[in-house]
């Protein structure tokens, strides 16, 4: 822990300091960038047979045929009845609750109606059929199942399509008892690029989706970059992110665990506490130092700590929240004894959590709100994975015949001003021809 960063906002240089420790190689590397275009333009081509050649390749078991990739819904049943109570109970009580957060998210139709009859309005609609990333090859996350699921099935999306990857063949019991649980409606033992590829072109046995959701690694958020357009994606997520901002009031230990939290995601995960309490700094770095070692992860932890992580001490609370805004955490934690006072300065991150109960680790399972959160600062300006993302919007114009004499008139106007002619005698048939 002694190579972690120590930072003071009022030292010589901070300000670089800062910039270095922020920065973020974010361009897609080329090698794998080049990758996944071979084998997603194999998928366009040869469909079902290049998903088998990946998967044997890739994932280390050779499916017989293309209709072996395809979950029995059966099996997914089964494991929901086979998991161990404590757990399917912690899962089904986490799928209720991310349910009942997201349907106060689902949008309406509306209409207004002027007083010469022209209606105006919005026509809601869910997509016909979204696609589902869900990893399976470090670790299995059923968490992020029913994140992703729940809030598409809150929306009213037709068919929902999971592709998740099977190292060895090797089903997940908790992502199948989660897929279950959520209602996905079709599961298939295909991940990677080629997951990506066979969900936007479709294949014999993969249907085309209109949007692809979940998380995945360098390869899949390729993929995703590659194919948005000819499909819909919910956003390409780069490294965990957590920025505590904690006061006197903080408990150094719930603090350092919080920020072990992300760090044990992943060597490049980010892990920043903002304090204008020098003592709690000092107290977190030294249970960090005494409780890194017990993670079973801690190695990954270290890593990321080193890399990326930092201990901040800021003039005061104000200037934590300048600082916060600055980053644009994915997960930004206010452990202070006035959360609410502090609530109005936040403009940027992803998620609040509000003082010192609502640990990130919380929000990540369980307290209802989608843990599918904008990363590497895009909190700027994108929102976290909602029922939003799986419905769509479109303009519902009535015009009337009074409407369509007095708008047209400012329509051709317009029309002319732009050069566009056609556009103005459209307009003006509707009075000078009218029917």
């Amino acid at each position: 822990m002694a190579s972690i960063r120590r930072l003071a906002s009022d030292a010589p240089g901070f300000e670089a300091e800062l910039a270095s420790l922020l920065a973020f190689e974010s361009a897609q590397d080329e090698g794998v960038d080049q990758a996944v275009q071979v084998i997603l333009e194999a998928v366009h081509t040869r469909g079902d047979e290049a998903l088998l050649e990946f998967t044997a390749r890739f994932d280390r078991w050779q499916p017989k045929a293309a209709r072996d990739l395809e979950v029995d819904p059966k099996l997914a049943r089964a494991a929901l009845d086979r998991i161990p109570a404590a757990e399917r109970e912690a899962l089904e009580l986490a799928a209720q609750r991310i349910r009942t957060y997201h349907e106060r998210q689902r949008q309406d139709s509306w209409r207004m109606e002027e007083s010469d009859g022209t209606v105006l309005g919005q026509q809601v609609t869910p997509l016909d059929r979204a696609g589902l990333y869900v990893p399976g090859g470090k670790a299995a996350y059923p968490s992020s199942v029913l994140m992703n699921a729940v809030a598409a099935k809150v929306a009213g999306v037709g068919e929902l399509v999971m592709v998740t990857p099977t190292p060895g063949g090797e089903l997940n019991d908790y992502v199948l008892a989660a897929a279950a649980i959520a209602g996905v409606d079709r599961i298939f033992r295909v991940g990677g690029a080629q997951a990506v590829g066979a969900l936007a072109f479709g294949t014999a046995t993969v249907p085309a989706v209109d949007k692809i959701v979940g998380p995945g690694n360098a390869y899949v958020a390729a993929a995703k970059r590659r194919v948005f357009g000819r499909v819909g994606i919910d956003m390409v997520a780069g490294p965990s992110e957590i920025l505590v901002i904690a006061d006197a009031s903080a408990d150094p230990e719930w603090v350092a665990m919080d920020l072990f939290s992300q760090a044990e995601h992943d060597e490049i995960a980010q892990a920043i506490l903002l304090s204008p309490e020098a003592s709690l700094l000092d107290r977190v770095a030294h249970v960090m130092e005494r409780e890194l070692p017990t993670l079973p992860r801690h190695a990954i932890a270290g890593a990321s700590l080193a890399a990326r992580g930092a201990l901040i001490q800021v003039r005061d609370l104000e200037e934590a929240c300048e600082i916060a805004n600055r980053i644009a955490p994915e997960h930004l934690e206010l452990a202070v004894a006035d959360p609410d006072a502090l609530l109005p300065k936040i403009r940027h991150a992803g998620a609040i959590f509000m003082g010192h109960h609502a640990s990130e680790a919380i929000g990540d399972y369980c307290a209802g709100p989608n843990h599918v959160l904008p990363t590497s600062r895009t909190a700027r300006f994108s929102s976290p994975l909602g029922v939003y993302d799986f419905q769509k919007r479109s303009s519902v114009i009535r015009i009337s015949p009074e409407a369509a004499a007095r708008l047209g008139k400012t329509a051709a106007t317009l029309a002319r001003a732009e050069g566009l002619e056609a556009h103005a005698r459209s307009a003006e048939r509707r009075f000078l021809k009218p029917r």
